[in-house]
C-alpha cells in the first residue's frame, strides 16, 4: 500500500511546506494541498514543485483556491464562497501522497468545521511540524492533545528551524511521540538542500509507510 499522510503544523509559518517538500522528495510522493489561501501565482503547490527534483511526483489541484492570504473561512467569505467539506476529496493516485494543511489544526474552514475535522474526514495519519519559539511548547502540546482527543493517529514530530534542546526534550517527554527528524535554519532553500534532507529522511519515510 502507498504511504499517505497529512503534514500539519502547530501554527502558521511553521515550515509545513518545507517539510512537505522533503517528504515528497524522500518518498517520490504526490503532493496535494486541499485549500490554498492567497499567493495563487506562487502557491505552496508551485513551491513544492519547484523544490523537488524527482521525476515521479505529481501535483494534484487544490479543492479550493482562495484569493486572499487569510484564514480559509475568512478568505472564502471574501471570495463569496463557502468551503464545502463534501467537495474536499483525496485525489486518486497509486503513488505515495503528502497532504499539507492550510494553517494549524484548529483553523476554521467554514462556520462549523475546522482543519482537524478535515483530518478526520481524510482518515490519514499526521506528521506534526513544530518550530521553537516562546509559546511553542504550549502550541505543540495542545495540537497533540487535540489529535489524541479525536483518536487521530500521530506518526511523530518534525522540528523545523533552530534547535532548543530543553524545549524539544520537554515536548517529546510529555507527548511520548518520536522525533522523526530535524530541519535546520537554512539561509536559502533550493533543490540541493531539499535533496540533502530527503536523503536523511528516506529510511525514515520508508519506515513511516511500513
Amino acid at each position: 500500500m502507498p504511504t499517505q499522510l497529512i503534514v500539519a503544523g502547530i501554527g502558521t509559518e511553521i515550515g509545513k511546506t518545507l517539510v512537505s517538500s522533503v517528504l515528497v522528495e524522500a518518498l517520490q510522493a504526490d503532493y496535494w494541498k486541499p485549500v490554498q489561501s492567497g499567493a495563487l501565482d506562487d502557491s505552496d503547490t508551485e513551491t513544492v514543485r519547484r523544490l523537488i527534483s524527482n521525476p515521479t511526483s505529481r501535483f494534484h489541484p487544490e479543492a479550493y483556491r482562495l484569493s486572499q492570504p487569510l484564514s480559509p473561512h475568512a478568505a472564502a467569505e471574501a471570495d463569496g464562497v463557502t468551503l464545502n467539506m463534501a467537495q474536499i476529496k483525496l485525489p486518486q493516485t497509486r503513488n505515495n501522497l503528502i497532504v499539507e494543511l492550510a494553517g494549524g489544526l484548529m483553523v476554521p474552514l467554514n462556520n462549523t468545521k475546522l482543519n482537524i475535522d478535515l483530518v478526520q474526514q481524510l482518515a490519514l495519519p499526521v506528521v506534526l511540524v513544530s518550530r521553537n519559539y516562546l509559546g511553542s511548547i504550549n502550541h505543540t502540546l495542545l495540537s497533540v492533545e487535540a489529535c489524541k482527543n479525536r483518536s487521530i493517529p500521530l506518526l511523530g514530530l518534525i522540528f523545523n528551524g533552530p534547535t532548543v534542546e530543553t524545549s524539544e526534550r520537554c515536548i517529546l517527554n510529555y507527548t511520548q511521540l518520536p522525533c522523526l527528524g530535524r530541519i535546520g535554519q537554512e539561509t536559502s532553500i533550493d533543490q540541493h538542500v531539499i535533496r540533502q534532507y530527503a536523503n536523511q529522511f528516506t529510511r525514515l519515510a520508508e519506515s513511516i509507510g511500513a
